[in-house]
């Protein structure tokens, strides 16, 4: 496709909504693990099992919820503010300032969201560890969705109604395409940041993405230039 080509394909979109971890800046293996051992643990704790029956209830969950929270809040009555507060804040220290990319996403025309499975106080987090948290316009994260992540089709309904976003007229940004499904049958432009993470692996095989990029920073630059 030719720019010309993609400036036409874009040219209507007035909302730009981005997932965060992995999209937006790249997760580590050793934030993987911080992360996994984290949410091990808290299951463990809260079920009263070992560590390693509580990965397989965290994995299980994950596959079938799309969020260990929402398994276990529909299995086991978990209170969310709980496992946030056991949870707590992700170690960023590998997460480091992007102006660039910045810089780039400030260009795109009209609306910029995040969307995220996680909590807004982890997205801000992050937004000033990039080094643009004015960028954006909102954050919609899991509380906002009333704790129905992604991939469930209604939360990206709720956001299109709390935002008042024609989705014919959005686009999204996601690293997970089974994420962006949704997002094409609502009528959103989709575009397929592409990693080499476990849970994206074979996504290829799905349907309805329209534009794939393994670099959101140039991807969203080249944008920017054909919309200015």
């Amino acid at each position: 496709m030719t720019s010309s080509q993609i400036e036409q394909s874009l040219k209507h979109i007035n909302c730009w909504i981005f997932d965060l971890d992995n999209t937006l800046y790249p997760i580590t293996k050793s934030m993987l693990s911080q992360l996994d051992d984290h949410m091990s643990n808290f299951v463990a704790k809260f079920l009263n099992v070992n560590v390693t029956e509580a990965r397989q209830i965290q994995k299980n969950y994950f596959r079938k919820y799309g969020l260990t929270l929402r398994g276990l809040m529909l299995n086991h009555g978990l209170d969310p503010k709980e496992f946030f507060n056991a949870i707590g804040p992700m170690d960023l220290n590998e997460v480091y300032p992007n102006p660039d990319l910045g810089r780039a996403i400030k260009t795109l025309p009209g609306r910029k969201i995040i969307y995220t499975n996680s909590s807004s106080h982890h997205a801000q987090l992050v937004l000033d560890r990039l080094g643009f948290p004015e960028v954006f316009d909102a954050i919609f994260d899991i509380t906002a969705a009333n704790y129905i992540p992604k991939p469930a089709v209604e939360a990206y309904e709720h956001l299109c109604s709390l935002y008042k976003i024609n989705p014919k007229k959005a686009a999204m940004v996601d690293d997970i395409v089974k994420n962006l499904e949704p997002a094409a049958s609502l009528g959103m432009t989709t575009i397929w940041m592409q990693t080499n993470t476990e849970w994206a692996q074979n996504s290829a095989t799905y349907k309805n993405i329209h534009f794939v990029t393994d670099d959101i920073g140039q991807w969203t630059q080249k944008m920017g230039r054909l919309s200015s």
